[in-house]
């Protein structure tokens, strides 16, 4: 008799914001989808070309695409973010961003220059 083994489900978070640095209502919300997996977002050079761009896409689905994953979030350099989202959901990998509020604050120093503090809190996850 054959065994059945179930594939475990994988967030993968492909972002220069580790999750580990994520607030615990982006956690418990990638959570709901399977095990968080962080697969940094990578650098990309301003010089190269939409051919690099399209090839370092194939590279990076293609070993995102051996977690199996239930979804991805991509967020990073627009190029290759939309190669990234275009060639998941061709796959059928939904693929979503977080969704955040940001509030400023600005603080007037000593010396009348201005310090602005932003802080984000995530609102929830948005499908391409």
């Amino acid at each position: 008799m054959a065994e059945s083994f179930q594939r475990e489900r994988v967030f993968i978070n492909c972002s220069n914001h580790p999750s580990v640095q994520w607030g615990e209502e982006q956690k418990k919300a990638a959570a709901n989808y399977g095990k968080i997996v962080d697969y940094p977002f990578p650098e990309v050079d301003p010089s190269w070309t939409t051919e690099q761009i399209y090839e370092l896409a194939e590279q990076v689905c293609g070993e995102m695409a051996e977690c199996h994953p239930a979804i991805v979030m991509c967020q990073g350099e627009f190029t290759l973010a939309f190669a990234i989202i275009s060639r998941l959901k061709a796959e059928g990998i939904p693929v979503v961003a977080a969704c955040s509020r940001r509030s400023v604050e600005e603080v007037i120093q000593e010396d009348g220059s201005v310090q602005k503090k932003s802080s984000y809190h995530f609102e929830g996850f948005r499908e391409y």
